[in-house]
């Protein structure tokens, strides 16, 4: 496990292989136990994608942590142990998941027969950064103009780099691949929904 940090950013990636006509008791219990998890210090949120793997639904469930110390809080808890306990009779697999430490969950998932092709996650990734590339320079542009300090070529291009990849890491890329889901889905019934 890496050293946890003020700063460090943990990804929690939860799959689940939905046994045939499970799906509706299933949901409930996702409900449920996203809304226990939430609850827990550290906890930044939560995305679930629905998809199918072998003729079976499967939802993936990427949670956001605010350190590793969060992340093994919750993964660790007697809380999530007895409510996976609760919902072992509707897993095909198991319970699997995957810790991805320091960097977002965009496109990458637990199978990689799943994962959408590259040139979509290039689309997808651009459609994210043009817009800000063009915006965010020109809303610091009033800035630069009463602070000259801050118009220098280091300091300038930092901030308006930081504030991109802010946008692009906590707001921008998870709405873009939630609202892309099905297109980037190699099977086109998937789509995906934010708890």
């Amino acid at each position: 496990m890496t050293r946890s940090s003020s700063t460090e950013l943990v990804t929690l990636v939860v799959k689940h292989r939905i046994k045939k006509g499970l799906e509706r008791p299933y949901e409930v219990w996702l409900h449920h136990i996203v809304g226990v998890a939430s609850a827990y210090p550290g906890h930044l949120g939560v995305d679930v994608v629905i998809g199918k793997n072998q003729g079976l639904p499967t939802y993936t469930s990427v949670l956001r942590f605010d350190s590793t110390v969060a992340m093994q809080r919750w993964l660790g808890s007697t809380e999530r142990h007895n409510l996976v306990g609760d919902a072992t009779y509707m897993l095909a697999d198991g319970d699997l998941t995957e810790v991805v430490p320091i960097k977002e969950f965009w496109f990458s998932t637990l199978d990689e027969q799943a994962n959408p092709p590259r040139w979509k996650q290039a689309v997808v990734t651009m459609t994210v950064i043009l817009p800000l590339t063009l915006l965010v320079p020109l809303a610091w542009g009033p800035v630069f103009s009463m602070f000259a300090w801050l118009s220098g070529y280091l300091i300038s291009t930092f901030l308006i780099t930081l504030t991109i990849v802010v946008f692009v890491v906590y707001w921008m890329m998870p709405f873009a691949t939630r609202l892309f889901s099905a297109w980037l889905s190699p099977d086109p019934q998937n789509y995906s929904r934010e708890s």
